[in-house]
C-alpha cells in the first residue's frame, strides 16, 4: 500500500510569512495625560497597523484593569514637512491604520483622554503592537474571502510582504546614496580647506623669508 506524502508547501509558506513579518510589540506606562511619542524611519507607500490595549491602575488593589471611560488619542505626523497623517481618538482598546505617502521619519504620539466629567490623573499601562507593511484579511471584501482558499490568501500576503521588503530595500539604497553624497561633499570641503591652509602657509613662509633677507641685507649681515 502506497502512502501519500503531504506537500510541505503550506507549512513552508507559513514559516516564511512568519519570518518576513515586521512586528514591534511592547508595553509601556503613561503617567496621567502625558504624551509618549515613537519615531520610525518608514519608506513611502507603506501601511502601518497598530493594535493597542490600555489598562488603568486601580490604586486600591494595585492591579491594572481596562477602563472603558478612558480612551486613547493617536497622532501621527511626518517630521520632514510636519504633515498630520492621522488624528484619531479611540477607545481604551482598538486598532489604527495609516499609510505613508513619502519616505521619511514619522512620529507616533499617544496619550490618554477621558470621556467622563471628573477624571483624576492616573497611571496607565499601554500594550502596543505595530505591524509595518502588513497585509491583513480585513483588506479583502467578504465575497473575495469566501472564494479564496487559505493557501491563496497566504500566497497573496507573502507577495505583499515581498513587495514591502523590496520597497524597504529601495528606501535604504536611497538613504545610503544620500549619505554617500553628503560624505563626499564633506570630504571635498575638508580637502579644499586643507589645500587653502597649505597655500596660506606657503605664502606666509615666503613672506617671512623675504622679510628676513631684506633685514639681513639692511644690517649688512649678508
Amino acid at each position: 500500500m502506497l502512502s501519500r506524502s503531504r506537500s510541505p508547501l503550506p507549512v513552508l509558506l507559513v514559516l516564511i510569512s512568519f519570518l518576513l513579518s515586521q512586528v514591534n510589540a511592547l508595553y509601556f506606562y503613561l503617567e496621567g495625560s502625558k504624551q509618549r511619542c515613537f519615531y520610525e524611519e518608514l519608506p513611502g507607500e507603506t501601511t502601518v497597523v497598530g493594535n493597542y490595549k490600555s489598562e488603568e491602575l486601580i490604586e486600591a488593589s494595585g492591579l491594572y484593569a481596562p477602563n472603558t471611560e478612558r480612551g486613547l488619542q493617536i497622532n501621527v505626523e511626518q517630521q520632514d514637512n510636519h504633515h498630520r497623517v492621522l488624528n484619531l481618538r479611540g477607545d481604551h482598546a482598538g486598532r489604527f491604520v495609516f499609510s505613508t505617502a513619502d519616505a521619511g521619519e514619522y512620529s507616533i504620539c499617544l496619550y490618554t483622554v477621558s470621556s467622563g466629567w471628573f477624571s483624576s490623573a492616573t497611571r496607565t499601562r499601554l500594550h502596543l503592537d505595530l505591524m509595518f507593511g502588513e497585509a491583513t484579511h480585513d483588506s479583502q471584501p467578504d465575497h473575495q474571502k469566501e472564494t479564496l482558499s487559505d493557501l491563496a490568501l497566504r500566497v497573496r500576503e507573502l507577495n505583499v510582504k515581498v513587495s514591502n521588503i523590496r520597497r524597504e530595500q529601495g528606501y535604504q539604497k536611497d538613504r545610503e546614496a544620500e549619505f554617500r553624497n553628503t560624505s563626499e561633499k564633506a570630504n571635498a570641503h575638508i580637502r579644499n580647506w586643507t589645500i587653502a591652509q597649505l597655500v596660506m602657509l606657503g605664502l606666509t613662509c615666503a613672506w617671512q623669508i623675504r622679510h628676513l633677507k631684506s633685514f639681513f641685507v639692511a644690517k649688512k649681515l649678508v
